[in-house]
Order: C-alpha cells, then sequence, then structure tokens
C-alpha cells in the first residue's frame, strides 16, 4: 500500500493541459477552503478592528517572504536544477546546489527575521497608521508570530522545485491546501481560544503542512537539501544575481499593497477586511487560471529555452495563453454580472451585513476587470524567467506597483476633494448610500495599475519572442469574448426571472437565483462557442475525455492548444 502511495504521488504529468488541469482542480480545492476560510473571518469575527488588524499583521511577513525566499523560488532553481541535472553525476550537483541554497536560506531569514521581529513596534506605525495604541500593540505581536510562516514556507518552495523538476504536479498542488486546513483550525479552535493570536498560530501550522506534505516525494528522489556549514557562496552570488530582478519585481508589488493597507487604515473601520475578501475573491480565478497555466508551462519553456528550440518555447507560450484568455473572459464577465449573489453565498452572514455585501461586490468587480491581463503577465512574466531575462519583468513591474501607489493617493484625494466623481463610481457599481464607499478608490488603483502592468509587459514580449506570431491569439481573443458576451446578457436576464420565483433574503433562494442564473448563462455561451467550433473549448473536452490517472500520458502539439 504504501508503495503504490508513493508511486501515485510520483506520477508524472508531461503534457502542459494535462498538468495545467490538474493544477487548476487542486488550485481550485485549495480556493474553495479559502473561501470557506473567509466566510468563517466574515460571519464569526466581521469586518473590523480585530480582523483589520489580523489581516494587516499578514504584510510584513509576506513581504519578509518576497523578500528572501524568492532565493528558493521554483522560478529561479528550475533552471539551475534542469542544468545540473543533464550533467554527468546529476543527482550529486543537483542535491549539492540544493544544499548550498538550502543554507543560505536559512542563514538569511533566520537574521533578518530577528532584526524585524525586534523592529516590529517602529515598522507597525507604518503599516497601519490609522490604527489605535491597542490595535498597534496587537498587531506589533501578531505579525512576530507570523514571522515563523516565511521560513517554512520558503523551504517548502524550494523542495517543491524538485517535484516541479520531476513534473510531480499531484503532490506540488497538494501544498496549498494543507495550508489552508491549518489555518481553519488556527480560526475555529484557535481563536475562541487565543483571540487574534490563536490566528496567527493557525498560519504557522499551515505553513508547516504546507512543507511537510513534499517531503516524503523529495526524500524518495534522494534530493531532499541539508544544512552544511561550507556554503559554496559563489553558486549563491549566481542564483542571487538572476533571482534579484524577480525578488525587486515582486518586493514592489507587496509594498504597494502595504500601502495601499496603510491608506485603507485611515478610513472607516473594517476597510482592510473588506478589501483583503474582495481581494482574495479576485485571487480564487487568477489562481485556478493564471497560476495554473504558468505554472505548468514553466518547466517545458525552461527545457525549450535550454534546448534553444525557440519554435517549441514560442508555441508553448501561445498555446497556453490561448487557453487563458479562452477561460478569463466568459470568467471576468460572470462575476461582473453575479457578483452580488456570489459574495453574498460565500461571505454573506453572522456579522457580515449587507452594505459590506455590496462594497465588497462593488470592490470585487473592478478587481475582476484585470483578471485576464494578470493571469497574461503570469505567464509571460514566466516566459523571460525561462530565457533567464528577468530585468525587463523588473522594470515593468516596479513603474506599474508605483503607479498603483500613485493611482490610490489620487484617487483617494480626488474623491475626498470631489465627492460627484464617487458617486458616479457608486452609480456604476450600485453602491449609493452604503456607507465607506471611498475605499473603492484602492481596488480601482490595483486594476489601473494591473493593466498597465500587462500592455507594457506585452508590447515588449512581442518585440523579444513572438515575431508577429501574435495574431494566432486574436481568432481565441474574439471568439472568447462573443461567448463571454452571451453568457453575460442570458445571465444578466436569468436574474431578473429567477428573483420572483426564489426568496433573495435567504441563502438558498440567493445561491438558487446566482447559480441557475450562471448556468444558463455557460450553456448559451457554450453553444456558441460550439458553433464556432473553438478549438480551445474542443481541447479541453478532448482532455477531460481521458482520464488523468493514465499512465501514457502524451503531451499534444502546443500550437494545437
Amino acid at each position: 500500500m504504501h508503495k503504490k502511495i508513493l508511486t501515485f504521488l510520483n506520477k508524472e504529468f508531461n503534457g502542459v493541459n494535462e498538468a495545467a488541469l490538474l493544477l487548476g482542480i487542486f488550485s481550485f480545492a485549495s480556493q474553495i477552503l479559502g473561501l470557506i476560510r473567509d466566510r468563517i473571518l466574515a460571519s464569526v469575527i466581521g469586518p473590523g478592528n480585530v480582523l483589520d488588524t489580523y489581516y494587516a499583521a499578514f504584510r510584513i511577513p509576506d513581504f519578509l517572504y518576497i523578500s528572501i525566499a524568492s532565493l528558493a523560488s521554483v522560478t529561479v532553481l528550475l533552471p539551475f536544477l534542469i542544468d545540473r541535472i543533464k550533467q554527468n553525476d546529476g543527482n550529486k550537483k543537483a542535491q549539492d546546489f540544493l544544499n548550498n541554497v538550502f543554507s543560505a536560506y536559512m542563514l538569511f531569514m533566520v537574521v533578518i527575521s530577528l532584526i524585524v521581529a525586534i523592529l516590529m513596534p517602529y515598522i507597525a506605525h507604518l503599516i497601519a497608521p490609522g490604527f489605535s495604541p491597542s490595535q498597534i500593540s496587537s498587531l506589533v505581536i501578531t505579525s512576530r508570530i507570523m514571522l515563523l510562516s516565511p521560513m517554512f514556507i520558503g523551504l517548502s518552495n524550494l523542495i517543491g522545485s524538485v517535484t516541479q523538476l520531476f513534473r510531480n504536479f499531484f503532490v506540488f498542488s497538494l501544498s496549498p491546501i494543507f495550508y489552508n486546513l491549518g489555518i481553519l483550525f488556527g480560526i475555529i479552535y484557535l481563536y475562541p481560544l487565543m483571540g487574534v493570536y490563536g490566528l496567527a498560530f493557525g498560519v504557522i501550522i499551515g505553513a508547516i503542512m504546507h512543507l511537510l506534505v513534499q517531503v516524503p516525494i523529495v526524500i524518495n528522489h534522494k534530493l531532499f537539501p541539508k544544512l552544511i556549514y561550507k556554503i559554496n557562496w559563489k553558486e549563491i552570488f549566481q542564483v542571487m544575481k538572476l533571482s534579484l530582478p524577480r525578488t525587486l519585481a515582486l518586493s514592489c508589488n507587496s509594498l504597494s499593497i502595504i500601502v495601499i493597507i496603510a491608506m485603507a487604515s485611515t478610513l472607516k473601520a473594517g476597510s482592510i477586511s473588506l478589501f483583503t475578501f474582495s481581494f482574495n475573491l479576485q485571487s480564487v480565478p487568477v489562481g485556478i487560471i493564471g497560476i495554473s497555466y504558468s505554472v505548468a508551462a514553466f518547466p517545458v519553456l525552461a527545457r525549450s529555452f535550454s534546448l534553444k528550440e525557440m519554435d517549441k518555447f514560442i508555441s508553448h507560450i501561445i498555446g497556453a495563453a490561448k487557453q487563458i484568455i479562452f477561460w478569463s473572459l466568459p470568467v471576468i464577465v460572470l462575476l461582473a454580472v453575479l457578483r452580488a449573489q456570489i459574495v453574498r453565498v460565500v461571505l454573506g452572514s453572522g456579522t457580515f451585513s449587507w452594505s459590506d455585501t455590496r462594497l465588497t461586490a462593488a470592490s470585487s468587480a473592478l478587481f475582476i476587470i484585470s483578471l485576464a491581463t494578470q493571469s497574461l503577465v503570469l505567464l509571460f512574466v514566466r516566459g523571460y524567467y525561462a530565457a533567464a531575462k528577468t530585468k525587463i519583468p523588473l522594470m515593468v513591474n516596479m513603474f506599474s506597483s508605483f503607479m498603483v501607489i500613485v493611482f490610490s493617493y489620487l484617487l483617494l484625494t480626488v474623491f475626498k476633494l470631489h465627492p460627484e466623481s464617487l458617486g458616479v463610481l457608486e452609480s456604476l457599481l450600485r453602491v449609493r448610500n452604503v456607507p465607506g464607499t471611498i475605499m473603492l478608490a484602492l481596488p480601482l488603483a490595483y486594476t489601473l495599475g494591473s493593466l498597465i502592468n500587462f500592455f507594457l509587459i506585452w508590447i515588449l514580449f512581442k518585440r523579444d519572442f513572438l515575431f508577429k506570431r501574435e495574431s494566432m491569439l486574436y481568432k481565441t481573443f474574439i471568439q472568447s469574448l462573443i461567448g463571454a458576451v452571451t453568457m453575460g446578457v442570458f445571465a444578466y436576464m436569468s436574474l431578473s426571472f429567477f428573483s420572483i420565483i426564489f426568496d433573495t433574503n435567504t441563502f438558498i433562494g440567493i445561491f438558487l437565483q446566482g447559480f441557475l442564473s450562471g448556468l444558463i448563462g455557460i450553456f448559451f455561451g457554450v453553444t456558441v462557442l460550439l458553433f464556432f467550433k473553438n478549438k480551445e473549448l474542443l481541447d479541453i473536452i478532448n482532455t477531460l475525455s481521458h482520464k488523468l490517472s493514465s499512465k501514457n500520458i502524451i503531451a499534444p502539439e502546443q500550437g494545437d492548444l
């Protein structure tokens, strides 16, 4: 039995579509757990000072993880591992490389975590200038507890480079599920005992589980890293040279979120919570679509570029981009049309009021505008990383992150000085007379920055790689757009019909209204796509018709994806 389980966990997935589908399924499961987590937080604690403190406390550990743990990220390490595993005595060279990275990472993380823990009382005032003294005190302790999280998540990502190297996507995709299970344990069992600190310990438990689930597979590959005293700093500096642009790019994005949280702390109590809830909701489709396809494509992209097979490299990019466009456009339209029903079903219980629902739905609608562009950016950036060209994504991301901060400040200022401009946005999103609508400036600013990020990276990626082959994407875009608009129209008309049939003041009523309206919209949208004989839809149907457990998965030609 033990061998059968290990064999199943060790299964390789060679096709990008199959791997992306597997990652998407588990990402969906993880996101569902994340939504359950948010629902419990919304209903038990509710938007307010305690939840604002919890979410604000995430920011510094998250920034620390991004700033240091990128040294041990899959995206950076995988090309190094591929290069070493191809050499004579490849496993030993790969093992030595992992030992070096592991030891350097632990050294950096421990030292910097101690420094940050000491300075946390000063840092807390920067992250949340609008907090009261008691909130600041809770923020300091909670953040210090959470400083352990980056250490475990970083190590998990380090060994995750091994599971991705051997395409063990099944076990790799289990990690975020276990992470969310740990957080749920903290919410359900530790919060009643320890308050906000119990939530923090739940995060630590989740981070440990995120790491442990991958350990048996890495040990089986005989590539589990070990601490060493004599670190090969020359090798570490090579990794840092490659990872530095990515680190700075991710740090800029994290910094922009920190600034947004700081601005939200000066607004109505609960603004941080509502911003985070809506951000988490839009992260569900980004995780399922953008991350799944970009993660599944990355090992293939790295190998293709390493072997100088540029035609395959470009075909993989175009194939994955087509699938991202195919999935993203319908999701954008459906989420925009059904936003109130989705938010009410996911979060609307207990202390989460109808005003909270409307404001979170409006915020989610602003975020979701950039779903397709965020997902495509993830793919194109991984294309640059596979080609070991990290400076361009860095410069683009730094600029767009800076613009997020600028837009946040400008929009808040404009909405405060000219309330009529905020009134226009309130009317568009149907949140007139809802308190705290000024916080909508923040998701709007984030979306504007994301759109700038996409257009810049798209222009540069076309110049560097596609060589006028981007026209292959236009047919997919037009067909998906027509299908998406069809879905939206029929879903919107169905909402009015079902509002007469169901009692939308109850959970079941509003769930059935949104669910059935969505199904009707999807039915007519898929019908339109079948009429066009949409290649992406036919590929997905073909993929679903084959069992993922098949032992002989044949990767389709990426140009046909």
